[in-house]
């Protein structure tokens, strides 16, 4: 018998090794033509396609398959895969049992608006959301915590600045969703302050939840592979960013001033402090 040397053997290369950048750029443009449709539909005083809620839904999902896409591009894909699968199972038992008992949110009732669930009284959009928005609230963190990489304590830096970033789009959001396209609504708390109907016990139940998901997911979300540190990915902050200023514009459309300034503020910080990291 013929005895054959493996270390001979021509190995074939992958087919597949150079969809992820293709697949990426593909879902990143559909991404900003579907983003560029929402948000034109703001301005209108009769909205482009009436009060079809399908654009709105389509952007939740370009939004989380281009994150997820970018991630794709620096992690194994089921990397990927098992971080998606945990933020979504974690954020949406949480979501779950906030709109059922108000804890660790508050009050608040999921509305019509906010389309199919998934079982009630999850709606469907509602893992994809969170998804997208730590994903890129992470990418965006990296950014700015590049010059301190090697630093003792940056996984930790990483982690509390991802979940800062991550209660400031819910910042952005929570008018957008309740006074713009009344997704859901509060309902009145003994609390004496509140942001636009949200009590601000929402945003601590945001942070807690950001952290509990983000122990469990970060060990899928580290790179294994030794070598050079990556050139930045400004996916992730794009995304991040034109999150906020779609918030924003909700909120100038109906006059909502106060919400304008703080998400056009933290915008201008986190995208300063991203591109100087960056280029770093």
């Amino acid at each position: 018998m013929n005895r054959v040397v493996l270390k001979d053997i021509a190995l074939r290369s992958n087919r597949f090794s150079g969809w992820a950048p293709k697949i990426y750029r593909v879902l990143f443009g559909l991404f900003l033509l579907q983003f560029t449709l929402v948000w034109v539909r703001l301005w209108l005083p009769l909205p482009l396609l009436g009060n079809a809620r399908w654009p709105e839904g389509l952007l939740v999902v370009l939004t989380t398959a281009t994150v997820l896409a970018s991630l794709a591009q620096q992690l194994p894909g089921q990397n990927v895969m098992l971080a998606s699968i945990i933020i979504a199972f974690i954020a949406g038992a949480v979501q779950t049992l906030g709109a059922l008992t108000a804890i660790p949110f508050g009050p608040y009732v999921y509305t019509e608006h906010v389309g199919q669930q998934l079982f009630y009284p999850l709606p469907w959009a509602v893992p994809m959301v969170w998804i997208a928005f730590l994903l890129a609230s992470r990418g965006a963190a990296r950014m700015m915590l590049r010059p301190w990489r090697n630093t003792r304590n940056y996984g930790l830096w990483l982690i509390g600045l991802t979940t800062l970033l991550v209660v400031l789009l819910d910042v952005g959001l929570e008018p957008f969703a309740t006074n713009v396209k009344h997704y859901w609504f509060w309902n009145p708390t003994k609390l004496k302050y509140d942001w636009y109907s949200t009590p601000w016990v929402n945003f601590f139940g945001w942070a807690v939840t950001a952290l509990i998901i983000l122990a469990f997911a970060t060990p899928a979300l580290i790179s294994k592979k030794p070598g050079q540190q990556p050139p930045p990915e400004y996916s992730p902050l794009a995304v991040w960013l034109l999150l906020n200023s779609l918030f924003a514009t909700g909120a100038a459309v109906h006059h909502l001033w106060p919400a304008v300034g703080l998400i056009s503020l933290s915008s201008v910080v986190v995208a300063v402090f991203a591109i100087r990291g960056a280029r770093w």
